[in-house]
């Protein structure tokens, strides 16, 4: 465990807190899983699952699963890579540093397993996500057309886990 900003702890995700995450996303994301997924992600990357909490109830997450593919970086190459799958914090915890918190978490921890790059999926509107990952070093790779259920557009953003490109890993 570990402080996320004042009042707040950062901690892998046990099973007991799927309920509070789900609701999360639920609340927060147009993009709903299954329980089945959150729990299957949950016991095959638990490293990289990670909760915040406040007042011992969980406000925030990331849930992450590791790959391998070809690289975004380097031509050819496949390498292993950190999946972030989904991240959200409730809007009454926003603005505190908790994404960003739990970004860089995740991103340790998904380099202690070995990836060597990390990428993501964002909705090309949600300014707020692509704002937190360009500070967090993450470029643009391509735009993916009709992504979402709902036809809107999404950018895959991506970032080599070295301390050039990310420099907060090495803390």
């Amino acid at each position: 465990m570990r402080q996320a900003a004042p009042g707040y702890t950062l901690r892998p995700v046990q099973y007991r807190d799927l309920d509070a995450v789900i609701s999360i996303n639920r609340q927060c994301l147009p993009e709903n899983y299954s329980r089945w997924f959150f729990e299957h992600l949950a016991a095959t990357n638990p490293r990289t699952f990670l909760v915040v909490e406040h007042g011992g109830q969980v406000v925030g997450y990331v849930m992450c699963r590791m790959e391998h593919g070809f690289s975004y970086f380097k031509r050819g190459r496949i390498v292993k890579k950190l999946h972030i799958v989904s991240i959200a914090v409730l809007p009454e915890h926003r603005r505190k540093g908790l994404g960003h918190a739990l970004m860089v978490e995740a991103m340790k921890e998904g380099r202690a397993e070995g990836a060597q790059e990390a990428f993501l999926e964002v909705r090309v509107s949600n300014t707020p996500a692509i704002n937190l990952y360009k500070k967090l070093n993450y470029k643009i790779v391509s735009r993916i057309s009709r992504y979402y259920a709902d036809g809107e557009d999404a950018y895959l953003m991506a970032i080599p886990l070295d301390e050039e490109h990310a420099p907060y890993l090495a803390s």
